[in-house]
């Protein structure tokens, strides 16, 4: 079984201790499901994470994988001067799985190389990665190509996954809607509740047909950031027997917040 941890996390960096002293407490059930699910990861004993960004270098009709030696990722954008993350690369899973279709016959990939990786990488790594330092990452960036695609490129992954002698994990770094409140970043809009509403329903009820025939006004208006990561997950994931569990939802900053663990049975 090549999955053996599964979630989805949102990737603010005010989640940081270093960074977020002053708000934490107005997303404390995020915080606490985050947590909570380093500990169900640390459980889980996974040998290299597989982590999808809506973050990074996104080409329009591409994926990603960011092959490079190591990484390294700071928050001096958000005013923290001092924390600077490192993480190894799983150098020979990404050739691996890039041999698997190198005629792109299956799916448009492309491989590139920065030794610097965003906030949409680093802020779950940063809590996953607590007690496992030496855990080695396959950094996955989304395309701009439609939604059946990425759900066919995550069954693309899991193919070339399954193939590979190791336990992963996948995280679906992923925001939801940006219009929550007035003060959003994206501006208000009442349909950004009413997208999360359903994306964390049909979250709940494994209900993935759902999620690729959603609205696109919908989605155009609730000004998402991550949906694309969450249908890539899904497609890893889809022909396994995963019980999808909840842990949290809120959106203080205007920005939506899910933290979502995907059970393995």
């Amino acid at each position: 079984m090549p999955v053996v941890f599964s979630a989805i996390t949102p990737h603010p960096p005010v989640l940081i201790p270093e960074i977020g002293k002053d708000n934490l407490a107005k997303i404390s059930k995020t915080d606490e499901a985050m947590k909570k699910l380093e500990q169900e990861f640390y459980a889980a004993k996974p040998e290299s994470i597989v982590i999808i960004s809506p973050h990074g270098k996104i080409l329009d009709d591409s994926f990603n994988i960011n092959l490079n030696a190591d990484y390294s990722a700071n928050f001096k954008d958000f005013g923290d001067f001092g924390l600077e993350l490192k993480f190894k690369s799983d150098y020979m899973s990404i050739q691996q799985i890039r041999a698997g279709d190198e005629k792109h016959e299956q799916v448009p990939l492309v491989l590139t190389s920065e030794s610097e990786i965003d906030y949409g990488f680093s802020v779950p790594l940063y809590f996953f990665t607590q007690h496992l330092k030496d855990i080695k990452i396959i950094p996955i960036t989304y395309s701009g190509l439609g939604y059946e695609e990425h759900f066919k490129f995550g069954q693309f992954l899991y193919q070339q996954l399954s193939n590979i002698n190791k336990r992963f994990a996948v995280i679906g770094s992923a925001d939801l809607s940006h219009k929550l409140t007035k003060d959003a970043p994206g501006g208000f809009s009442e349909q950004g509740a009413v997208f999360d509403k359903k994306i964390v329903e049909l979250i709940e009820k494994k209900d993935i047909q759902g999620i690729l025939k959603l609205d696109p006004n919908l989605i155009k208006e609730a000004g998402e950031c991550g949906l694309r990561s969450i249908i890539i997950l899904l497609g890893i994931i889809e022909s396994l027997n995963i019980e999808p569990e909840v842990l949290s939802y809120e959106g203080p900053f205007g920005v939506g917040y899910t933290v979502c663990n995907f059970k393995l049975q």
